[in-house]
Formats: structure tokens, sequence, C-alpha cells
């Protein structure tokens, strides 16, 4: 839930404080967890859930601040790289994790990577700032082009302390493009958690292929996924620069982020190899990173004062889904005696939010603020 309370107060104090909060507080969190877990169970418990808590103001803090940075035809680009972090991030950690356990013991990561955490909040405080115009160090010329570039009123820009701090949720939920915002991110999250949590199952059971020894799917699926979802950014911006609508380029890029992972889901349930199944795999997690493009910016675009708290909601459907999705793919298992079928469901899901989200999600802006 912390997502949505997060998402409030990133929209009414602003993405960097809120951001240095969380990360100080989850990287408190995982610096503890070998002190917690000889303490007691109820003590590394407690850490998890103050390290979840605290991560779930990290990606409405992004949104909050890439709007306020970025001009619009470069927010695709700049949430790309943002996500190609979190991508790469993963990736090196899921590596690197053994090494460090080999040399300093089972607790060394998490003594190492809390010390990096308190690290880049001392780098993350004295290097940025909410908004431009209250950076230290910009030039006038930068400022200027981004002021110049951005589509909104100045004081949605200047002023995100005016933002109300109790949100006007029934009037957000009554908006079909939220609707369509909180459908794309709860299939994203389905299809993503679905994906890397049984596919090493699937295969150990169609295939007799055990993935968790092969190092490719430690590190390749967030490879490709933070590669394509820069390329998607990439080509989102230069699709607005050169004419095409907002809205028109949202659908492309969702659409791709939808039906491609869908297809490649079919073509792996029909692979008949381990090698073509893991090329399908591979191609499935890296096109689900064209809905960073999708709905993952347009989080901004149709109600920029309130972007924190709709990527709030949004994500807390879609980590709903996420443990919907993962437990119910081993109940459907369980009770249809193959995992098949709960790929073709998946793919069928994907289909029908790239429908749903053609239909009712918009690339401008949304009145919340008035009548109806």
């Amino acid at each position: 839930m912390s997502p949505i309370i997060g998402g409030a107060l990133v929209d009414y104090y602003g993405g960097k404080i809120v951001m240095a909060w969380g990360v100080t507080l989850w990287s408190m969190a995982t610096f503890l967890t070998p002190w917690a877990a000889e303490t007691s169970l109820r003590a590394l418990l407690a850490m998890r859930v103050l390290l979840g808590v605290a991560e779930g103001v990290a990606l409405p803090s992004m949104n909050n601040m890439v709007l306020r940075w970025f001009p619009q035809t470069e927010r695709s680009g700049a949430v790309g790289l943002a996500m190609a972090g979190f991508q790469l991030g993963n990736a090196i950690g899921l590596l690197i994790s053994p090494i460090i356990m080999s040399q300093a013991g089972i607790f060394g990561p998490f003594v190492i990577f809390g010390l990096f955490g308190f690290l880049w909040v001392l780098v993350w405080l004295f290097a940025t700032s909410s908004t431009p115009d209250k950076h230290p160090q910009i030039s006038r010329y930068e400022l200027n082009y981004i002021m110049k570039s951005q589509k909104l009123p100045m004081p949605d820009i200047n002023e995100p302390e005016k933002s109300r701090m109790i949100p006007p949720f029934r009037k957000l939920l009554s908006k079909m493009p939220t609707w369509a915002l909180i459908s794309a991110n709860a299939m994203h999250s389905w299809g993503y958690f679905v994906i890397l949590s049984w596919m090493p199952i699937y295969f150990n059971t169609i295939y007799h292929v055990n993935l968790r020894e092969a190092a490719w799917f430690s590190a390749l699926p967030w490879v490709m996924m933070a590669v394509l979802g820069y390329i998607s950014g990439a080509g989102s911006d230069m699709l607005i620069q050169n004419g095409t609508s907002v809205t028109s380029t949202r659908k492309i890029m969702q659409s791709i982020g939808f039906v491609g992972p869908g297809v490649a889901l079919l073509c792996l349930n029909m692979a008949r190899n381990p090698f073509v199944a893991s090329a399908w795999l591979t191609a499935a997690v890296g096109l689900n990173s064209f809905s960073h493009s999708g709905f993952l910016v347009n989080l901004q675009e149709i109600a920029p004062q309130y972007a924190g708290i709709l990527h709030g909601m949004s994500n807390t459907a879609g980590t709903l889904a996420a443990i919907i999705g993962t437990v119910g793919a081993g109940f459907f298992a369980e009770q249809m005696g193959s995992f098949r079928g709960f790929l073709m469901l998946t793919s069928l899901l994907y289909f029908i939010s790239a429908i749903f989200w053609d239909i009712f999600a918009t690339g401008e802006r949304v009145n919340f603020d008035g009548a109806g």
C-alpha cells in the first residue's frame, strides 16, 4: 500500500525529499538485516516490511522528477534511462552477490548494498532539486529551455507544495484514462512476475533444464529489458518530435508492450526445444519493457498535478496483480496438471489489456478538478 501514500507525499513535497527518505529507510533495512536475522524472526520480518514500504515511494518519486525536469518530447527517453538503471541494478546485484558472499559471508551483500544506499543519498541530496528553478547550478539557458518546453502552467511545475495533500480519489477513479493506467500496470506486473517467478519451474518440468543454474537467466532478461526499454523511450520521443500525437505514440508503445509478450508466450508454448523456448522467453521479457514508454510515461501526462498518486494507485494494483498471478499460476498448474494453459491465459489477458488501453487511454491532460 505504500505507493499510494508515497505518491500523495511526492505530489505534496516533491520527489527529492521523498526519494531521499525512501532510500535512507530501505538502505537501513538492508544494512540491519544481518542483525535482525540473528536477533529473531520478528525482527527479520520487520526489516523486510520496512524495506518494502520504503521502496514503494521510488517509482512515484522518479515519475515526479521526470515530469518537472524534462520536456514532453524527452520524457520517454528519461524514463527509459531511469528504468534501465533499475533493470541493470538487478542484473548486477544478482551476478555480484554470490561473489561478495564467497568473500564476506552470507551477510556481506546486505552490509555493502546498505552502505552504498547511504552514500547514494548523500550524493542525491547535494546534486538534485525537486524542480529546475531551485537547482543552484542550473544555467539560465537550460532553465528557460525546460520551462518553455513544458506544456504545463508554471505553478504546476514550480510549486508542487500547493498540490492537495489528500487527493480527490473519487474524481480520479471516475475517468476511464485512470482505469486504463491501472489495468495496464496490473497486466504489466502480472506478466512480468509470472514469467520471472515460474519460468525456472516451467523449463525444468517441460525441458528438464535447470534455469536457476544458468547464468544467462540471472542477467539476460534484465539486460534485455534495459536495452529495449531505452530503445522504446528514444523511439517514442522521436515519434513525438516528428509530429505523431502523444496519444498515438503511447498507444503504439503500449500495444507493443502487451501484444509482443502475448505472442512470444504463445510461441514459447509451442517451442520444441529449450533453446528456442529460451529465445521466446527473453523476447517476452524484453518486449514487456515497451510499457515504460506507454503507461509509465502517460501517468505524467493525463494529470501532472496528481502524477505521484496516480502512479501509487496503479502501482498498488500492479503489486496485487503480481501476487494473484504468481500464486494463481501455481494453483492453476496444480489443478490442471500443466503450466501451458496458464501461459495461454496470460497471453489472452495481454491481448485484452492492449485493446482496453487502445480504447480508453489518452495522451492529453484530463480535467480531474472540474465538475463531472
